[in-house]
């Protein structure tokens, strides 16, 4: 790493999102290296995860990585952890069975799953690990860290389409990597004046609460702007 340089350590569930995102950041953060970590999973909703150990276990993806590079807490600008909503905070009433759903279906204003029970468990953990991670500003002690999220997910945010296969998402991210490859400024536009998917009247704290609200985290709603507006590379 250059001399001077700090990292910013950027977590991301799957490689899809990594392609579409890590080259605008790594252009935002240009004083800095950006290094993303690619989880390939759901953190909040790993076996064993729950609110009581989420915030231990993001932790030490941070310490393996720095231990594996020979740094201190002292290397880290900042962590900068990117989540699917995934609908967590709507009601039970929304989840509704289908018998034909393989794996649970997202629309504006429902789930539809074969499994009720199942998905009222997984958003009953995945909504108290997110509350964790969204009430954290610092990691491993001292490194500053953020919670942004992407509703329903990043592919309903970046590309305003739902319940795409792994070859979709591949295709659209790539897509959209090459349309903003050299467009800065052309993606903090429609990441951060696009009113309709994010609220610019909101505080960072205020964005968590309106996600929380009925099916808003069903809905294409990120608060993922915020990183870009406050220069926390300065």
């Amino acid at each position: 790493m250059a001399k001077g340089k700090k990292v910013v350590f950027v977590i991301v569930e799957g490689l899809s999102d990594s392609e579409a995102l890590e080259n605008l950041i790594n252009k935002h953060f240009s004083k800095n290296t950006v290094y993303v970590k690619v989880m390939h999973c759901d953190i909040t909703t790993e076996k064993g995860i729950n609110s009581q150990n989420i915030l231990k276990k993001v932790t030490e993806v941070v310490k393996t990585y720095a231990l594996s590079n020979h740094f201190s807490r002292s290397h880290f600008q900042q962590v900068i952890h990117i989540l699917d909503t995934d609908g967590a905070y709507i009601p039970d009433e929304n989840i509704v069975f289908d018998s034909k759903c393989s794996s649970p279906k997202y629309y504006d204003e429902k789930i539809l799953t074969k499994n009720i029970d199942g998905i009222k468990r997984r958003n009953q953990i995945k909504s108290g690990c997110l509350d964790v991670l969204s009430r954290t500003s610092l990691i491993w002690s001292s490194i500053k860290y953020q919670a942004y999220y992407m509703s329903c997910n990043l592919d309903h945010v970046l590309y305003n389409k739902r319940n795409l296969t792994d070859e979709d998402k591949e295709k659209l991210s790539s897509a959209f990597a090459n349309k903003y490859k050299n467009d800065l400024e052309g993606f903090k536009k429609f990441i951060c004046n696009n009113d309709s998917i994010f609220k610019q009247n909101l505080t960072y704290r205020e964005s968590w609460d309106f996600i929380r609200n009925g099916c808003n985290s069903l809905k294409r709603f990120s608060n993922f702007g915020k990183c870009f507006l406050e220069q926390l590379d300065d």
